[in-house]
């Protein structure tokens, strides 16, 4: 086992080792479909090369060529697998399920290290944070390590087991399940939470609704313009962020209607559109990431979130007067985000100060995966200054 995988002695359950094997006939059976795939043909709008009315037909016929010819999936679980991978069954009473619920994790060898907790969104997955998780190892020994870093799939993502079959499940039910992870790891002391997109908003909830949560940080907050808004307080970049949030909505959120409207029914344009153009990622990063959903069959086990954006009377987690933030508040901007929101709309959803708040110049939606030193430096910032 490797050093940083070595479990803590007050843990309620012990995780068993998890690694990541494709059986080759899955992975057979994918190349083929692969294979018989039809490109559509060249249309007006597939034509346009800055994405537009979505990814571009060269785009995607060069993705395809690359992912028959060069993209090596072995290779990505040889990736993968370079982290400590576990599995633990999570019980969860309020929905009577247990949910086998996966997780990369740094354990530090040290007591008194901080335990942090990092969610992800869709269509992300525990890839996003591998950045960072390879960041942090190669500046610290597990002796040296004040963190524990816990990356789990939420319920339905890659390895970790769906949501029950008989009821609705939405976004503070994951947080109830997120809760009870880190308590059964035997942290129930006081951990640190961070997430961006979806796991943003899993992030708040957890925040305000258990107690063994101490903090957190967020790198994504899409709300509407809050009443106490002061527009005269909006830097020049918190005015180009409006903006791309309101072409957004204008052009970019359909994908979210079709989430909530038709689950049943679409990633390759959120990871292109939803970027820093100038640390867009790289193509094999892509494809990693698309073909993790379709192995492990995320995408229909995994937008169950969306549904409830659009339940009659819903109120977004991050407006939800019910969710305000009591605790120690964090918040790294990026300029690129898909709709990012001034420092005023951020500090309206908050009960105690925002004790933490950076604003960068670079960076998009998928902050932790485009940008792990900035992201991990913030996170880092701030849990140090929350436990000083």
């Amino acid at each position: 086992m490797s050093p940083w995988g070595k479990m803590l002695l007050n843990a309620r359950k012990q995780p068993a080792s998890f690694k990541i094997s494709i059986p080759e006939q899955q992975l057979s059976e994918f190349y083929a479909l692969l294979k018989l795939s039809h490109i559509p043909p060249l249309t007006y709008e597939s034509a346009h090369e800055d994405q537009k009315f979505g990814v571009n037909h060269r785009w995607m016929t060069n993705a395809k060529e690359h992912w028959l010819s060069k993209f090596d999936w072995r290779e990505c679980e040889k990736h993968m697998n370079r982290s400590s991978h576990f599995k633990v069954p999570v019980e969860d009473r309020t929905s009577n399920t247990t949910f086998d619920i996966h997780f990369v994790a740094l354990f530090s060898a040290n007591a008194d290290a901080t335990p942090i907790l990092l969610l992800h969104g869709w269509p992300g997955s525990f890839l996003e944070f591998l950045p960072i998780i390879s960041l942090v190892k190669s500046h610290y020994t597990p002796e040296t390590l004040p963190y524990h870093l816990i990356v789990p799939s939420l319920p339905g993502y890659a390895f970790s087991s769906p949501p029950p079959l008989d009821r609705d499940f939405r976004v503070e039910d994951i947080a109830r399940v997120m809760n009870q992870l880190m308590l059964d790891l035997g942290f129930g002391s006081g951990y640190v939470v961070q997430g961006g997109d979806i796991g943003s908003k899993v992030a708040r909830v957890i925040a305000v609704e258990h107690e063994a949560c101490k903090a957190v940080h967020l790198n994504f907050g899409i709300m509407p313009e809050p009443q106490t808004a002061d527009p005269s307080k909006y830097t020049a970049l918190e005015k180009t962020g409006l903006q791309r949030g309101r072409e957004f909505h204008r052009i970019g959120s359909a994908y979210a209607l079709e989430h909530a409207t038709c689950p049943s029914t679409i990633a390759f344009t959120k990871f292109l559109t939803w970027s820093d153009p100038t640390s867009t990622s790289s193509l094999d990063t892509i494809l990693e990431a698309v073909t993790l959903y379709y192995l492990t069959d995320t995408f229909p086990k995994a937008i169950y979130p969306y549904r409830q954006l659009f339940t009659p009377g819903n109120i977004g987690a991050h407006e939800n007067p019910i969710w305000r933030i009591n605790k120690p508040f964090g918040f790294s901007w990026f300029p690129n985000e898909i709709a990012p929101v001034p420092r005023n709309w951020v500090e309206s959803t908050t009960d105690e100060k925002l004790i933490y708040w950076r604003e960068h110049e670079k960076g998009g939606h998928f902050a932790a995966l485009e940008r792990p030193e900035t992201l991990w430096g913030d996170l880092k910032e701030f849990v140090d200054q929350v436990f000083a």
